[in-house]
């Protein structure tokens, strides 16, 4: 079997994926159709920040790039919600500050892969457009950007490392049905910035992922290393207002902020040019049920499983995709054997976290401030503490540990049911039975593996 590979896309899941091939020895080819954002900067504005979570941790840690990583990020202790009249009240994403989460900037962390995986051996061609491929000969047909001039190249195997709107899986559509499903949320976003303050510190606490609930819609903002905020507004594309589609003019935009971002309002300086410079970005679930052609080619990442963003796991699964096919493919070239297995084993997970995904955009927007939630999150906690190792909150599974996502979403269910049974009717947590809970815990819960 071929020991070369051929990727498409250099982006954080293909730049990864080639840190990780070319350390064991593969001939390992990517081409990117963007220029190389190391010299021509990361295209398209600021991008919604990234955040890094322990299964994205680990395949730093496999890359040997979790300090490099790190001396980039910033931790985020949890979501600090903003209320309407200005307060403020940090919820925890874990216990202490052994469970956080990192803000990480996509085009400094695309970088350092890059340079990794060239480091590693990997040879990257840029402004190289995958346009289509020849399965059974082993060809890809490439286009570049700059000149317009098409080239063939052999591609024993194919792996689509290349976003949502992957060429890779239109290439293999046209030689097998894939059972594409694309599932607009119905909702959009636009990103804006919170610049650093005079004096050059953090305008708000730096050390949080900071939410704006407001009940169907939202906005957030993560910290940047240089101090500034990237603040993403999630908004209804259409619809009854607020909603993208009635914001036409920058009166609009500031009776909005006004209205319902009063305390964000006074940090947003170039409001109205970056609500201008701007589009508004598309959000949905793609979902295939076949990822590979056979040994010829196959899908990872958002190519194959692209979700929307708040979970915070777009990447964190991406890279778990990419530890998978590696320790899969092992010192073997039996790639069918391995894309089958991989398949095998990542669909299900896939599958579950787009959906506790789109379960966090409700979470997120609508229950952060709400009462009956919030004492459920405390008796999770109570609960957690009184059964460490059996009980783990869901978000814990997902963010914290390395937990299959299928398993955390399916034991996160009953875990939220016994907090639900035991909560119900009760409006604080000295009220709550928890002596039942310890009984339903016993009798529904085994422990959970490592």
């Amino acid at each position: 079997m071929s020991d070369r590979i051929v990727i498409a896309g250099a982006g954080l899941a293909g730049a990864l994926l080639a840190t990780l091939l070319a350390r064991r020895g593969l001939r390992v080819e990517v081409f990117e159709r963007r220029p190389d954002p190391r010299v021509a900067g990361h295209e398209g504005g600021r991008s919604i920040n990234l955040a890094l979570a322990e299964r994205g941790m680990n395949a730093l840690r496999v890359a040997g790039l979790e300090r490099a990583v790190l001396a980039q990020a910033v931790m985020m202790r949890g979501r600090m919600v903003h209320d309407l009249d200005g307060a403020t009240h940090l919820l925890r994403y874990g216990r202490d500050d052994g469970e956080v989460i990192w803000s990480v900037h996509r085009g400094r962390l695309n970088a350092t892969l890059l340079d990794a995986a060239q480091a590693a051996g990997a040879r990257f061609h840029f402004d190289q457009r995958l346009v289509g491929a020849d399965f059974e000969a082993g060809l890809a047909r490439l286009q570049c950007g700059r000149t317009g001039d098409a080239c063939v190249v052999e591609a024993p195997v194919l792996v689509g490392a290349d976003g949502a709107g992957s060429a890779l899986r239109a290439a293999m559509a046209a030689v097998r049905p894939l059972g594409e499903r694309f599932e607009p949320l119905g909702h959009g976003y636009k990103e804006l910035e919170i610049p650093p303050a005079a004096d050059g510190r953090f305008r708000i606490e730096p050390h949080a992922l900071h939410i704006w609930p407001r009940g169907g819609y939202m906005c957030i903002a993560l910290p940047n290393a240089e101090r500034s905020f990237t603040v993403t507004l999630f908004l209804p594309n259409d619809g009854a207002p607020p909603c993208f589609a009635a914001l036409r003019g920058p009166d609009d935009v500031a009776a909005l902020f006004g209205r319902d971002f009063p305390d964000l309002l006074p940090h947003l300086p170039d409001l109205q040019a970056d609500f201008a410079a701007h589009p508004v970005g598309s959000l949905g679930t793609l979902r295939l049920d076949t990822w590979h052609l056979d040994g010829a080619a196959l899908l990872l990442g958002d190519a194959a499983h692209a979700i929307v963003p708040f979970h915070g796991q777009g990447m964190n699964c991406a890279f778990e995709d990419c530890v998978a096919l590696d320790a899969l493919l092992g010192d073997s070239r039996d790639y069918r054997a391995a894309f089958a297995e991989f398949e095998r084993r990542r669909k299900p997970d896939a599958d579950a976290i787009a959906d506790m995904a789109l379960e966090n955009y409700i979470e997120m927007r609508d229950l952060v401030d709400d009462a009956p939630f919030l004492l459920r999150k405390q008796v999770e906690r109570a609960l957690a503490d009184r059964h460490p190792g059996v009980f783990v909150p869901r978000y814990s599974m997902v963010t914290f540990r390395r937990t299959p996502y299928a398993v955390a979403k399916v034991r996160g269910a009953v875990q939220w049911d016994i907090v639900d049974t035991i909560a119900r009717g009760c409006s604080r947590i000295e009220d709550v039975d928890l002596a039942f809970g310890d009984a339903l815990v016993r009798e529904r819960l085994p422990p959970l593996a490592d």
